[in-house]
């Protein structure tokens, strides 16, 4: 046993490895004309300073358009300051689908000839000054259809947000296919041909999760998805434990409302882990611990080295909590990573930005306001 146990924690290591092995050195970017940005918001959205500051520091041009229910008091005030620049979508409150995707097909249908080129991002990223760049490049080049970047949590206030941060990095450094890679809706883009290809709005239609939505499509259509791996952005997370302990159990039940089949492979990955760490801790020894530890230790340091290249150094510190969860206590990260996928098949109701909805096969079924 203690041979397959040191086995599967070599390739844990292995797997952070080769993310970072495949981090891009040059980084190139493009800039081409008639790109927009698409971002949809909330109504009690605050004017986000930081980030339009970073978007503004974007080496690509692109125009703003800005997705709300037709309440945002912020994005009106910015499309006046800016009127050149950002464009304000109201799309009303939606009936049978999910307040994010019923924003951004009002933006789609919004789209002018001359809009090109698609970049879709979420308002509580900071995204770096190449991120637009980075995301078109691909596209430009002909190398990819959907491109996309990934989530790197920053917690913001005790050991509970840097358990979901040390969660979320197992996924954030998994290996990931060149061209088949399911993309984030929080850094994602593609060319206009691409959407009308795909009918995006048709794709959304009815759906709660934009993401989920479009990589299954894409997949289904044989696209390339590809991602850009030193495109980690930076995205605070902060909350209560309930908070908390509800954004991780809502990404998974995302995924098993629409892919039991990818729900069931994630899981089973981590239930082996789990049941190797019970193994370890209760039967193995003092050398499967260390193994365990060895290996932990191993993909903390990757990890390390993976972040301090893709984000700012004051990011980079933010993540310090949910490396050392991952040295100190490997089998509590593993554990509260397999229990928040269990907590996610136990209902089809997902409360998200102050709806509870009721979702099958990945679509809305039923909606309350909370």
């Amino acid at each position: 046993m203690i041979w397959l146990w040191a086995i599967l924690q070599a390739l844990t290591v292995a797997g952070v490895l080769n993310y970072w092995w495949h981090l891009p050195m040059d980084r190139k970017v493009e800039a081409p004309e008639g790109t927009v940005v698409i971002l949809s918001l909330r109504d009690d959205w605050d004017g986000g300073a930081d980030m339009i500051a970073r978007l503004k520091a974007q080496g690509a041009p692109f125009r703003l358009l800005l997705a709300t229910s037709g309440a945002c008091p912020a994005a009106d005030a910015l499309m006046a300051l800016e009127p050149d620049w950002v464009k304000v979508v109201s799309a009303g409150v939606a009936r049978d689908e999910g307040q994010k995707v019923h924003k951004l097909r009002a933006a789609l249908r919004a789209l002018t000839p001359e809009d090109r080129w698609l970049v879709f991002i979420d308002a509580d990223i900071e995204p770096p000054s190449r991120l637009v760049g980075r995301l078109l490049f691909p596209l430009v080049r002909g190398k990819a259809d959907i491109v996309t970047g990934y989530r790197l949590l920053l917690p913001e206030g005790g050991a509970m947000a840097a358990l979901v941060g040390a969660v979320e990095m197992q996924l954030a450094t998994l290996p990931r296919s060149a061209n088949a890679t399911m993309p984030w809706g929080g850094a994602m883009a593609m060319s206009r041909e691409v959407a009308d290809r795909l009918d995006l709005d048709a794709v959304l239609a009815g759906r709660l999760s934009d993401d989920m939505s479009i990589g299954l499509s894409g997949w289904r259509a044989k696209l390339r998805l590809r991602p850009v791996r030193d495109l980690l952005v930076a995205s605070p997370i902060r909350g209560g434990t309930r908070d908390l302990l509800g954004f991780g159990v809502r990404q998974y039940r995302h995924i098993i409302t629409n892919s039991v089949g990818m729900w069931t492979l994630a899981t089973l990955v981590m239930a082996v882990q789990a049941a190797g760490w019970l193994w370890a801790l209760g039967w193995g020894g003092a050398w499967a611990i260390l193994v365990g530890y060895g290996a932990a230790w191993g993909r903390a340091a990757a990890r390390r080295r993976i972040i301090g290249s893709v984000v700012e150094p004051a990011q980079a510190r933010k993540t310090g909590q949910s490396l050392l969860w991952d040295m100190v206590a490997p089998f509590a990260v593993t554990w509260a990573h397999l229990a928040v996928q269990i907590a996610a098949a136990t209902s089809n109701r997902i409360r998200w930005g102050g709806w509870d909805y009721v979702v099958r096969q990945g679509r809305v079924i039923g909606m309350t306001r909370v």
